[in-house]
């Protein structure tokens, strides 16, 4: 994932609503969002790598990713980001004590944002920054910086959440804001600059790389709703949705 934007509300009728993008390259293999063997997980599935980029299973538990942007910390040879999440849903440790044991093999991935859910506690962590985040009541976001960096894209998609909490399709449609913002705007993280224009809508398509998949998960206390839509560099491709009562 690029860009995550949820709503926090741990003692609302839907503690978790969460409005995300996932921008790769078009040439890398992935499998849609899809029950995993044995109906443990549900997510979309990186088929280069094995691991996925957010997924949620049958009891209620959550997991997303996001690459933070440091070119001069990229190592290629390290592992692949997307086994984080995966195995957060795989197991049964709450999160906290799951980000402590991740804080100490944090270098063995390139740098990454981390949001966990276990049914009751959500935790946010950066490993660029190795700090684990907790959050309060109420909508944040991440893209490829810290989480509530002030970057256009997510303070817009946080403002679009505030006013539209209730409808998937206007989520959806925040998620397909393509508006590139002014130099003046942009961040500056070590890219050249016509890369950071490129990279600066909510929704991003370049001849090689963009937004694959949005998604819009509601975990409610009793039931999880889950929706996909996908892209290729040609536009939509499909769409996928989910809902059934949490165990």
């Amino acid at each position: 994932m690029c860009l995550i934007a949820f709503h926090w509300q741990p003692g609302g009728a839907t503690p978790l609503l969460v409005a995300a993008n996932r921008d790769e390259f078009y040439e890398r293999p992935t499998a849609p969002l899809a029950w995993w063997e044995g109906g443990r997980i549900l997510a979309g599935r990186d088929l280069q790598a094995g691991g996925t980029w957010l997924g949620v299973t049958p009891g209620g538990r959550f997991a997303a990713i996001t690459n933070h942007r440091d070119p001069r910390a990229i190592r290629p040879e390290r592992a692949s980001r997307g086994s984080i999440p995966l195995r957060f849903l795989e197991g049964t440790d709450p999160a906290a004590p799951f980000l402590e044991d991740q804080r100490k093999v944090a270098d063995q991935y390139n740098p990454y944002n981390l949001v966990l859910f276990d049914g009751t506690d959500l935790r946010g962590y950066e490993s660029h920054h190795d700090r684990v985040r907790s959050f309060a009541p109420g909508i944040h976001a991440v893209s490829n910086g810290a989480f509530d960096e002030p970057w256009p894209k997510v303070q817009a998609l946080k403002a679009g959440l505030a006013s539209t909490l209730e409808d998937d399709e206007s989520l959806l449609a925040l998620l397909a804001d393509a508006t590139v913002f002014t130099d003046a705007q942009l961040p500056r993280t070590g890219v050249p600059i016509e890369w950071e224009r490129s990279l600066s809508p909510a929704f991003i398509r370049t001849d090689s790389y963009g937004t694959r998949a949005s998604t819009i998960l509601r975990l409610g206390r009793e039931e999880v709703s889950i929706l996909e839509r996908r892209f290729t560099s040609e536009g939509p491709e499909g769409q996928t949705e989910f809902r059934f009562q949490l165990r």
